[in-house]
């Protein structure tokens, strides 16, 4: 056996950390909203099937979103899908609670995990946003 030099097991790891620290803030509001999702799915599961199938694929689109991110497959052009995606969930939760800020209260009560989950995606909707610019095409 021949030993590699670690430049050739570099360019063989699938895995390829931010190169950017607010490459770092994205995943983490991801990952975040992701958790939130799935956990919510379980949660809603017992009285509503269909929105607890969608909470939890939103859950594991975060997930793998960010597993893609750190991977060697991520490419400039991701980041505006990204950003996207995080905006299409923030007006999910408006189209199925209501157009305006009753959206975020439940039962009379402010929601923190909805204010939460938002705030995460707005927070990667954005960071998405400056990296797609930030980043030489």
């Amino acid at each position: 056996m021949t030993a590699q030099s670690t430049a050739t097991r570099r360019e063989e790891s699938l895995l390829e950390l931010p190169s950017h620290p607010l490459g770092y803030v994205a995943a983490l509001a991801a990952v975040v909203t992701g958790v939130i999702h799935l956990l919510l799915a379980s949660r809603v599961a017992g009285f509503d099937a269909t929105l607890a199938a969608l909470f939890a694929l939103n859950g594991l689109g975060f997930l793998t979103g960010t597993a893609l991110y750190v991977s060697r497959y991520w490419r400039r052009e991701l980041y505006l899908v990204a950003a996207l995606y995080a905006l299409v969930t923030i007006l999910a939760l408006f189209v199925f609670q209501g157009f305006g800020v009753e959206a975020f209260f439940v039962e009379g009560s402010l929601n923190p995990i909805a204010v939460l989950s938002k705030a995460a995606e707005a927070v990667l909707a954005t960071c998405a946003g400056v990296l797609y610019v930030q980043t030489s095409p």
